[in-house]
C-alpha cells in the first residue's frame, strides 16, 4: 500500500518572531490520524505569512515532494497580511470553491464572524490544496464537514487510496455499477 504524503503548512508571523508553539498544524495532524487508518506521512512546515513565501511552500510540497493533500492553517482572515486564499489561487490550476463554500456554513453555525473567513482550494496538478481557518476547533469542524469528499477527490487525481476509520469519519465515494 502506497504511502500519502500529506502537506500541512502552517501560516503564521508569529512563526517568524521567535517562540512559537504551533498548535495549529498540531490539530492538523491530530485529526488526521483519527480519521486515516491507510499509512500516510506528514510533510510540515511552519512560515511567515508572506505571500512569496506561501506559494514557494505550496509549490515544493506539491511538484517536488509528491504531497497528493496539503492542508494549510492561518492567513485566511480579513487581515492585510492574510494572504493564505491569494498565495492558494496563484499556484493552482484550477479552484475547488465548494469547499471554502462548507467550511464557512459549517462555521456560521457556531460563529457570525465565519462570514469574515476566507478558506478556498485548489488543485495544483496532482494535489489537492485546501486552506483551514487557524484556531484547532475551527480546523476540526471545517474537516469534519469536508473531509469526507477529499479521499475520492484523491481518487480522480490518480492519488492514494486513502482509508478511513468509518467510525469517525465517513468518506463519500460512489458506488461502483
Amino acid at each position: 500500500m502506497t504511502t500519502a504524503k500529506i502537506g500541512i503548512v502552517t501560516v503564521s508571523d508569529r512563526a517568524s518572531a521567535g517562540v512559537y508553539e504551533d498548535i495549529s498544524g498540531k490539530a492538523i495532524i491530530e485529526v488526521l490520524n483519527e480519521y486515516l487508518t491507510s499509512p500516510w506521512e506528514p510533510v510540515y512546515e511552519v512560515i511567515p505569512d508572506e505571500q512569496d513565501v506561501i506559494e514557494a511552500t505550496l509549490i515544493k510540497m506539491a511538484d517536488e515532494q509528491d504531497c497528493s493533500l496539503i492542508v494549510t492553517t492561518g492567513g485566511t482572515g480579513p487581515a492585510k497580511r492574510d494572504v493564505t486564499p491569494e498565495a492558494t489561487e496563484a499556484v493552482c490550476d484550477r479552484m475547488m470553491p465548494g469547499f471554502g463554500e462548507l467550511m464557512r456554513a459549517e462555521s456560521l453555525k457556531f460563529v457570525p464572524t465565519a462570514i469574515l473567513s476566507r478558506q478556498t482550494a485548489g488543485l495544483r496538478g496532482d494535489s489537492l490544496i485546501v486552506n483551514l481557518p487557524g484556531k484547532p476547533k475551527s480546523i476540526r469542524e471545517c474537516l469534519d464537514a469536508v473531509f469526507p469528499a477529499i479521499p475520492y477527490c484523491i481518487d480522480l487525481m490518480d492519488g492514494p487510496f486513502l482509508e478511513c476509520d468509518e467510525a469517525v469519519i465517513k468518506p463519500f465515494r460512489p458506488k461502483q455499477k
